[in-house]
């Protein structure tokens, strides 16, 4: 067996890409996949469609990753948006801009990805070896990767670099179960704890429950922690029968997350109106009770809330739901109002790390040079995708993370092997 061979670990998008990459270069590469296929978390991302990537400005790419977003300035540059766009079109991937920026492959099948990839690695002649798992990296004396051994059988890999792509903790059905945080911690790289970033949220209130798979467009929540407002996001949320979920919730979630980590009280405030001022809003309500004055209040908000929301707001209100509108008070159509653009819920956890789209946490970017991917503590060890502590907010960002990082370790790996080769 060739030990000058690069060994990459993990079969999804990091890795794949990773792998092709530094074949494209000259150097012998086996991937290997624990799963039985590639790509499995890709397959299954962006509800089977998979948001490939954002079609934004590259430049203001950074500060959408809360987790270390200064780490990835170098691999964005080197391998972008476009760039993954023009791969992908390379492979007859063609693609679409959906709201958001959000890009997506014209098909709306995120198989097209998967395949596009593993031609890549057939095309650049990567050898693939399914369902095995890898157990440990080889360090010899001198702090440098040598090799893997392989779980099942016990066996010794040999390879004068190694690239690990095993992904998070989120989705462990695809493969993602934290196998790249043991294997770094026993080589002694330090590990920032795993937690879920892109996740749901579970709630102390019941209401939510009642409101099971009502989507509201055009709003606004806020995270409040320990009573003092962290963030805020617009756009689209989701109901459930444990809490909230939804786009601007997913990216609020991180935040979440963290603090329920360090046991803080989290609290999400929904804005139902945020286009209005709280004086807006009570005029419009003022309108609205003029105009169904002698109705009952429980039947004068249909032009104000979708039809399912009504009895929640009216419960939560503490207005009596049979009264007259006209017999209603000012104190409590401002109560009211400040109902409507500010529901609080208390956050009691989140879904958990095993349903996250991504997890925060993981090798710590002090000791992997943002320049390769490679450690600051092993020779020849490389690093890419989620098993770094790097996340990014919904709308592609988290797999161009990914891909970008795949693309810059597979590079630098096959150029550190050709040291070796030349002698």
């Amino acid at each position: 067996m060739n030990k000058n061979r690069i060994i990459v670990i993990g079969g999804g998008a990091a890795g794949m890409m990773a792998a092709g990459q530094a074949a494209a270069q000259g150097a012998e590469v086996v991937l290997l996949e624990k799963k039985n296929r590639l790509g499995s978390k890709i397959a299954i991302s962006g509800k089977g469609r998979c948001n490939v990537t954002n079609a934004g400005d590259i430049a203001d790419f950074i500060r959408y990753y809360p987790g270390n977003g200064k780490f990835l300035y170098a691999a964005l540059k080197e391998f972008n948006n476009q760039d993954l766009i023009n791969f992908f079109a390379s492979y007859g991937v063609k693609t679409k801009v959906e709201r958001g920026g959000r890009v997506f492959p014209e098909t709306d099948d995120a198989e097209a990805i998967v395949t596009a990839l593993r031609k890549f690695l057939e095309e650049t002649g990567v050898k693939v070896f399914l369902n095995r798992k890898v157990k440990e990296l080889i360090i010899n004396e001198k702090k440098e990767v040598i090799g893997i051994t392989e779980a099942e059988k016990n066996e010794a890999w040999s390879g004068r670099a190694v690239i690990v792509a095993t992904g998070g903790a989120s989705y462990p059905g695809t493969g993602s179960t934290g196998d790249g945080y043991v294997m770094a911690e026993k080589v002694g790289h330090k590990i920032i704890k795993p937690l879920p970033a892109l996740v749901p949220l579970r709630t102390l209130e019941q209401w939510p429950k009642d409101l099971q798979g009502l989507t509201l467009k055009n709003v606004e929540a806020s995270i409040w922690v320990e009573g003092k407002k962290q963030a805020k996001e617009f756009g689209e949320l989701l109901f459930t029968h444990f809490g909230v979920s939804g786009p601007i919730i997913l990216t609020l979630s991180r935040i979440a997350s963290q603090a329920l980590n360090l046991g803080q009280k989290v609290e999400i405030k929904i804005n139902l109106k945020p286009a209005l001022s709280r004086e807006q809003l009570d005029l419009r309500l003022q309108r609205d009770f003029a105009k169904y004055k002698n109705k009952q209040f429980k039947n004068a908000l249909g032009d104000l809330l979708p039809k399912s929301m009504i009895p929640v707001i009216v419960e939560l209100s503490g207005i009596e739901p049979e009264k007259a509108v006209n017999e209603i008070t000012r104190a409590e159509r401002q109560k009211l109002g400040h109902l409507l653009q500010e529901m609080s819920l208390t956050v009691t956890n989140t879904l958990g790390i095993e349903t996250a789209i991504v997890t925060s946490g993981g090798v710590d970017v002090k000791e992997i040079n943002p320049a390769t991917m490679e450690s600051r503590l092993i020779n020849g060890l490389f690093w890419a995708g989620e098993v770094i502590d790097i996340d990014g907010i919904t709308g592609g960002y988290n797999l161009q993370a990914a891909f970008s990082t795949g693309y810059k370790a597979g590079r630098a790996a096959a150029k550190y092997i050709k040291q070796f080769l030349e002698k």
